[in-house]
């Protein structure tokens, strides 16, 4: 009989429950895909019932996986797409709205009016955020201005919110824990990540009540107990991290100086710059990369809102590919990309241009286009991206010596290839790429003891192919500057 920890990876398109001994080793996976909307021009909204169904289908089949196995979980780890904003009833936990995804870009006026009007460097200072609607905040605010039950229910202090691991929390307990962790309150821009708490200012700011805040917790901390209705038996929640803080603990970048880069719907890049935040100068993001024991770490961070999205689009909406798997055939039976760059700015650009207004664009089209030249092009278009990224980071001081990957897009070879190629550092995959689900559970661990200190977790890694650079500096730069001045044509600069 073996101890095992349960994680719930709750993420951008899909919900996943992974079962992990006390190697790190994944021993169970069952995963659910969910509805996106798409209201309008640039929303993007989920229904935070079906990611609750989801999530608690896969969570029951692992519960029911490890039962049959005659194991125990000895505790639960969450870990969730972040900023992603949920209100519901406290008294029915019913929510009030659709949750509006981090994606989405309704609020761009509202941010761009609080820029125009001088709030950001005081906002940025408290929260180590760009006022970008990526954040919870506004999101929170145009609920509470557009949803007449939200501003009845705040009224009288029955109004919740919550990042999509505190709506998980509260339907696991029954109702009767409000938390979340101080990665996720370090997303919402309500949250000051030098004091550790909500921010009265900036609660004035956006018109929040703190009635309807969660209490922040360490990421490895007593977050409640499962109603036994729910899921059949009472199992602590012990940790909690927002999925890119998560990936940064299960790829054991613990230490100040290490680098990861998760490729999932989105890219993100996270640079641990241990117990004192650093300000970047280059519009990228300072963040609480996890906190343990009362003491923060901070990171920076460089955000990509379409990766994963863009093969997913190539699928779905063009039906140029039956998989996901099917891009890496595609790709690498080409010579070159024959000029052609696809800019996935689908919900506009992150980091570091920060354009919500740009929108998606492919050129450099001919007659002699083909499906294999735009898929490559959007493969590519990930390793593009990333580069403006770790330049951007490099312009901050840090120097980058390897960069370790994971994400569902690291299983294609070709992507890391050309990421190595681009990047000219090593790429480095580690063995378990679902690292997001791995560091949720090393988090639970820590708290409830499976693992005795962050020095096991590193002892864990192990890195399962390393990709070298291999190609020749002119191509690079070259293949940069075309990407360059296609940025440019999409952007407001």
């Amino acid at each position: 009989m073996a101890r095992l920890i349960l994680s719930i990876d709750q993420g951008t398109t899909s919900s996943r429950a992974m079962l992990f001994d006390e190697q790190g080793e994944a021993c169970f996976t069952a995963q659910r895909e969910f509805t996106q909307h798409f209201p309008a021009d640039g929303w993007v909204e989920h229904d935070a019932e079906e990611i609750w169904t989801t999530t608690l289908t896969v969570t029951r089949e692992a519960l029911a996986s490890a039962a049959s196995s005659g194991d125990t979980v000895a505790a639960i780890g969450i870990t969730n797409q972040r900023e992603t904003t949920v209100a519901w009833d406290r008294d029915t936990g019913k929510p009030v709205h659709r949750a509006i995804v981090w994606q989405d870009r309704r609020t761009a006026e509202r941010c761009a009016a609080l820029r125009d009007a001088g709030h950001e460097p005081a906002v940025s200072a408290k929260t180590g955020l760009l006022l970008d609607p990526y954040f919870s905040a506004t999101k929170l605010s145009w609920i509470l201005q557009n949803v007449e039950e939200a501003a009845k229910l705040a009224e009288r202090d029955a109004l919740a919110f919550g990042t999509i691991d505190s709506f998980l929390i509260w339907r696991l307990t029954g109702g009767s824990e409000h938390v979340t962790d101080a990665t996720n309150a370090s997303r919402t821009m309500l949250f000051n990540i030098h004091e550790q708490s909500w921010d009265d200012e900036l609660l004035e700011l956006f018109g929040i009540p703190r009635s309807c805040l969660p209490d922040v917790k360490d990421s490895a901390a007593d977050f409640g107990m499962t109603d036994t209705q729910v899921v059949g038996g009472a199992i602590p929640i012990a940790g909690v991290a927002g999925d890119q803080q998560a990936a940064l603990v299960g790829q054991a970048c613990l230490r100040p100086g290490m680098i990861k880069s998760t490729y999932g719907t989105g890219c993100f890049v996270v640079l641990n710059t241990g117990t004192k935040p650093v300000v970047s100068r280059n519009k990228l993001l300072t963040t609480v990369a996890y906190r343990l024991q009362g003491q923060p770490s901070y990171a920076i961070e460089g955000s990509i809102f379409v990766a994963g999205a863009g093969v997913q689009w190539l699928r779905d909406k063009l039906g140029f590919i039956e998989s996901a798997e099917q891009s890496e055939a595609l790709a690498s039976g080409l010579g070159s990309n024959a000029g052609v760059y696809m800019i996935p700015a689908f919900t506009g650009l992150g980091a570091p241009y920060w354009d919500p207004h740009a929108r998606g664009a492919i050129f450099g089209l001919t007659r002699d286009t083909g499906i294999a030249e735009i898929v490559r092009a959007t493969l590519e278009s990930v390793a593009y991206q990333t580069s403006d990224l770790l330049t951007a980071m490099q312009n901050d001081g840090a120097q980058l010596t390897g960069l370790r990957v994971d994400g569902g897009m690291t299983r294609n070879d070709w992507l890391c290839q050309f990421l190595a190629n681009v990047l000219d550092v090593s790429v480095e995959r580690p063995a378990q790429t679902e690292t997001t689900a791995l560091g949720a559970a090393y988090l639970a661990g820590l708290h409830c003891g499976m693992f005795d200190s962050v020095e096991a977790l590193e002892a864990k890694w192990r890195c399962e192919n390393a990709f070298q650079p291999a190609m020749e500096s002119n191509l690079r730069d070259q293949l940069l500057r075309g990407w360059s001045q296609a940025v440019t044509r999409v952007t407001d600069g």
